[in-house]
């Protein structure tokens, strides 16, 4: 099993509050977010920006998979994940995630590449935890 990990921090209240994204990689670095950022389109990141990243990423290279099996490669994938958030039974629930692909990908009909990206969006890993995903948790309180 192959495991990625990412944190967060976080200090003060909601409103007030303000924290830093890091990942693995070091591609993220204490990267700022608040509520300014993921409610007033301040600068920073926030977790719905985040997991549109990371499912357009995904669904490209299972695109790229994919097409293998249609005898093709492409030369461009581009894809954009839209994630909507809105207010939902007395907080916000993340309701829906629109993706914008272009590709262009010699020798394809447009039939088998509405086939493909079908297959790419029910079968990436990420449509897949977004659809539904055991969570686990250990909490503790620092000392």
């Amino acid at each position: 099993m192959i495991k990625k990990t990412a944190s967060a921090h976080w200090s003060g209240g909601l409103k007030d509050g303000k924290g830093q994204i890091s990942t693995e990689s070091g591609a993220l670095s204490n990267q700022p977010y608040g509520f300014n950022t993921r409610f007033e389109d301040k600068a920073g990141t926030n977790p719905e920006e985040l997991i549109g990243a990371a499912h357009a990423g995904c669904f490209s290279m299972a695109l790229s998979m994919i097409l293998h099996d249609f005898d093709a490669v492409a030369d461009d994938i581009d894809t954009t994940a839209t994630v909507g958030l809105e207010e939902k039974d007395g907080g916000f629930a993340i309701t829906t995630i629109h993706l914008d692909l272009t590709a262009k990908i010699p020798g394809i009909s447009e039939d088998d590449l509405q086939k493909a990206a079908n297959m790419a969006k029910e079968n990436c890993p990420l449509s897949k935890v977004l659809a539904a995903a055991e969570i686990t948790m250990d909490a503790k309180l620092a000392s």
